[in-house]
């Protein structure tokens, strides 16, 4: 059984950082791309950041760009997502989600687990 489990939201202040961490269990970590993805209270569910099944290939999205990096860690199982410069319009609840392969994309529809998701408040 695939299992995704988010960690490390919070509340930070505006410019501040944080890093987000997702385990992933139940198929081969090196097979499957994995993305997070996040979604504001009232608005859809919006792509931030994918990384390959091998880890060369990183997609961001336009807001993401420069302030957020992805990586991923194969003895663990682990994606992270580090968050710079956090900004209020960062508030989220982000998700993490593994996909039906190793290209990482930015289409929902790519990816067919999902973690629970974890919550990130950044004040003004």
């Amino acid at each position: 059984q695939v299992q995704v489990v988010e960690s490390g939201g919070g509340l930070v202040q505006a410019g501040g950082s944080l890093r987000l961490s997702c385990a992933a269990s139940g198929r081969t970590f090196s097979s499957y791309a994995m993305a997070w993805f996040r979604q504001a209270p009232g608005k859809e569910r919006e792509f931030v950041a994918a990384i390959g099944g091998s880890g060369g290939t990183r997609y961001f999205s336009d807001s993401a760009k420069g302030r957020f990096t992805i990586s991923r860690d194969y003895a663990k199982n682990t994606v992270y997502l580090q968050m710079n410069s956090l900004k209020p319009e960062d508030t989220a609840v982000y998700y993490c989600a593994t996909a039906r392969d190793h290209i990482p994309n930015s289409d929902i529809r790519a990816y067919d687990y999902w973690g629970q998701g974890t919550q990130v408040t950044v004040s003004s």
